[in-house]
């Protein structure tokens, strides 16, 4: 069993930690944040195998008070030299250490009294300048730009850009907390104490907020954005873990007539569309084909029979498909098709084609199977 040890534990990166050690069986984990005691952080500190120092100040009410980040970092090591203990240290510092302001020398001076430590005790020392961040569970309005236009956007709030081309460096949570977990398999640092998150995502002040705009407009368009890029697929999972808790579900225009219901759930602009349809017993949807968008059926309720002719063929063939055996069916171009409910329920169909439909150029005409 490994003892380790997280300062600043109720903290962004702290909570993401700690899920992630919670997979580890051989990990017992002693938390240490800004409620916990003196003699609490001693206790932690003579049993602890591994310390991964992530408490940090970076929002205090006077300038002097970023002297915390080096007193914490100092009472550390006070503790640990009591108790000739020598841990591993994974130590969060900042890409801003070497800026010339309070906050980046107080984090520069807890990474010097660090290496200091690991210098004397030959205890191995990990120190990452973390850019900024991005991720589930990190507080708005606090020293999140990200968090803070999520939060905004999601709820119909103003944000203020104040310079719409900054250029921002962000890593992912999930890539820093992968990259934190590795050092625990590492019996040894290499060169230096210094190590980097990769990959990180460069992006404008401006670009961020057009990217979260455009996620919000999902709810009426249903037009997903192009998750292949990583960027826009970690930005997305992050917009939704702000959205507040009672606003998780949204309605869909769903239109109506006699042959039954149909509704667009999903579209994407790379990926085509998601859709499903209900057809009342005995109805006959479809008669047309398409010369190049393709589309897949799939009944996920009752039972259809699926017709098939080739337009410039007489003879027609049919499929049946039901919910006893769930089949997807793939329609060609070139064959006209229709789907007839031939159970004794309404029918639900799930179907797919590879472009969003556009009322000027549908790709469909009429032909009778």
């Amino acid at each position: 069993m490994t003892n380790i040890l997280i300062t600043g534990s109720n903290g962004f990166v702290g909570k993401n930690l700690l899920e992630g050690l919670g997979k580890l069986d051989s990990a017992n984990v002693f938390l240490f944040n800004r409620s916990s005691s003196a003699e609490e952080l001693d206790t932690y500190l003579a049993n602890a195998d591994v310390i991964y120092h992530l408490a940090g100040i970076n929002r205090p009410v006077r300038p002097e008070d970023f002297q915390g980040n080096v007193e914490l970092t100092e009472q550390i090591i006070k503790g640990l030299k009591q108790n000739n203990k020598k841990p591993k240290i994974i130590f969060a510092s900042t890409i801003h250490a070497l800026s010339d302001n309070d906050y980046g020398r107080s984090k520069k001076a807890a990474e010097e009294a660090l290496i200091q430590f690991g210098s004397e005790t030959a205890a191995d020392v990990y120190i990452f300048r973390l850019p900024n961040l991005f991720g589930k569970w990190c507080k708005p309005h606090y020293n999140s730009v990200v968090a803070t236009f999520c939060h905004n956007i999601s709820r119909d709030l103003e944000i203020t850009i104040s310079d719409p081309d900054q250029q921002l460096e962000l890593a992912y949570i999930d890539d820093v907390v992968k990259r934190l977990l590795a050092v625990l398999a590492q019996s040894e640092h290499s060169d230096g104490h210094y190590y980097s998150i990769e990959p990180t995502y460069s992006v404008t002040l401006g670009g961020l907020a057009n990217q979260l705009m455009e996620f919000k407009k999902i709810r009426s368009t249903s037009i997903l954005p192009t998750l292949s890029d990583p960027f826009t697929k970690y930005l997305y999972s992050t917009y939704l873990s702000h959205l507040d808790r009672q606003d998780f579900a949204y309605p869909i225009q769903t239109f109506n007539d006699h042959r039954g219901s149909l509704f667009e759930a999903i579209k994407s602009k790379h990926a085509g569309q998601l859709f499903v349809s209900t057809t009342v017993k005995g109805v006959e949807r479809g008669n047309h084909y398409h010369n190049t968008k393709v589309e897949k059926f799939c009944v996920i309720k009752g039972k259809a029979l699926v017709k098939f002719r080739h337009i410039f063929e007489d003879e027609s063939f049919t499929y049946t498909l039901s919910d006893e055996k769930i089949t997807i069916l793939d329609i060609p171009p070139g064959y006209t098709h229709a789907i007839e409910n031939i159970s004794e329920d309404d029918l639900i169909v799930l179907f797919w084609a590879n472009e969003i439909f556009d009322a000027s150029r549908p790709d469909t005409y009429p032909s009778q199977v």
